[in-house]
């Protein structure tokens, strides 16, 4: 079994590494490893999409990665289990508003759009520990309850059309998505090799979750 985390320059992926691949020991889930192949992208069972920065550079960038079609062919026709996180997740959307219109992968019925809070109190971009609030259960949130705790780093939020793809979201002065899935596809808002033993049991989970 072969995790395959994708670097497109995105940003510092060292911390995301490591969470991966103690779970990968811990759950018996085989190797992790960060590619800018597309051949090893084409060959893993298991895709993981990060994403640091805005939203037009991140689909830029993904898409000019020699990953991309490899990425897509993997997901969309061998359905292969995908998770994004941050805008990784944000990717998965239809489009994005951030700066300019950008489209996404088109994976998630939503578009991203900046966080507004209804209170001036509340700063953007939504930065820190924030509660999950779990909309419906999912496998890959097996042992996670309302109320765990997660980690943010984040000023645009994907807006989803279709109720059923929000698995769940946060409080941040209004509902902010956090968690969206849709087949063999997730994604994560907030950073869960950041997020302490919550993130964890989510990356374990992920990585023997057989959809």
């Amino acid at each position: 079994m072969l995790t395959a985390i994708i670097d497109y320059e995105s940003g510092n992926l060292h911390s995301a590494e490591k969470a991966f691949q103690k779970m990968a020991v811990e759950t018996g889930a085989g190797e992790v490893r960060v590619t800018d192949d597309p051949d090893v992208v084409a060959a893993a069972d298991r895709i993981v999409l990060p994403g640091d920065g805005a939203f037009p550079a991140c689909a830029s960038a993904l898409r000019a990665s020699g990953c991309f079609q490899a990425m897509v062919e993997a997901v969309e026709t061998r359905g292969r289990p995908f998770l994004g996180i941050c805008v990784g997740m944000q990717l998965m959307a239809r489009k994005g508003h951030e700066y300019t219109e950008t489209p996404g992968l088109g994976w998630i019925d939503g578009e991203v759009e900046r966080i507004t809070p209804d209170s001036a109190a509340l700063k953007v971009p939504h930065m820190g520990w924030n509660d999950l609030v779990i909309d419906r259960p999912h496998p890959v949130l097996d042992g996670i309850a309302t109320g765990e705790h997660a980690y943010f780093v984040h000023s645009y939020q994907m807006r989803v059309q279709d109720a059923a793809q929000r698995v769940a979201h946060v409080d941040y002065g209004g509902d902010v998505t956090a968690i969206v899935a849709h087949d063999t596809m997730i994604g994560f808002q907030f950073h869960p090799e950041k997020s302490a033993a919550a993130g964890l049991r989510m990356i374990a989970n992920f990585l023997t979750w057989r959809p």
